[in-house]
C-alpha cells in the first residue's frame, strides 16, 4: 500500500445516502453497489408489481471496461509524505458514492439506475386539463 499520510482539518457533509461510504482511514478493498428502479407517472396508479428489477436488462448486463495496453512509464517522488487539506464540503454524496480520506488498494464501484416515465396519452392529458 502507498506511504503517505493524508490529514484533513475539516470535513463538512449534509448528506449521505443511497449505499454511500464515507471512509476515513486506508482501507483494502472497498466495494460500492446501489441499484435503482424510478418510476414517475401523471396518475396516481399503483399496479402491485413495482420494484421487480429482473426485466430490464440494464441490472444484469456487464459492464464493459476496456483493457489498458498502452505501455507507460513513470517516475514517483514523494518528498513529504503528508497529504495535508483544510477544509472538504460536501452536499451530498449518493448511489454507490464514496468520500474517501486515506490509501486505498482496491477500490470498484458501481451504480445502475433505470429511470421509467409513464405519460398519459395527449387525448387524456387534454381531457384532464378540461376539467
Amino acid at each position: 500500500m502507498l506511504q503517505r499520510t493524508s490529514c484533513v482539518d475539516t470535513i463538512n457533509i449534509k448528506i449521505v445516502s443511497f449505499a454511500s461510504t464515507v471512509q476515513l482511514g486506508d482501507s483494502c478493498i472497498i466495494n460500492g453497489l446501489s441499484k435503482a428502479l424510478a418510476v414517475q407517472r401523471e396518475t396516481e396508479v399503483f399496479y402491485g408489481n413495482e420494484g421487480n428489477l429482473s426485466p430490464y436488462r440494464v441490472y444484469s448486463e456487464p459492464i464493459p471496461f476496456q483493457p489498458i495496453d498502452e505501455p507507460f512509464s513513470y517516475y514517483r517522488q514523494n518528498p513529504n509524505p503528508l497529504i495535508k487539506v483544510s477544509k472538504i464540503d460536501i452536499i451530498g454524496i449518493s448511489s454507490a458514492s464514496l468520500l474517501h480520506v486515506g490509501n486505498s488498494r482496491h477500490v470498484s464501484m458501481e451504480a445502475r439506475i433505470k429511470h421509467i416515465r409513464q405519460l398519459l396519452p395527449y387525448e387524456e392529458n387534454a381531457e384532464q386539463g378540461q376539467k
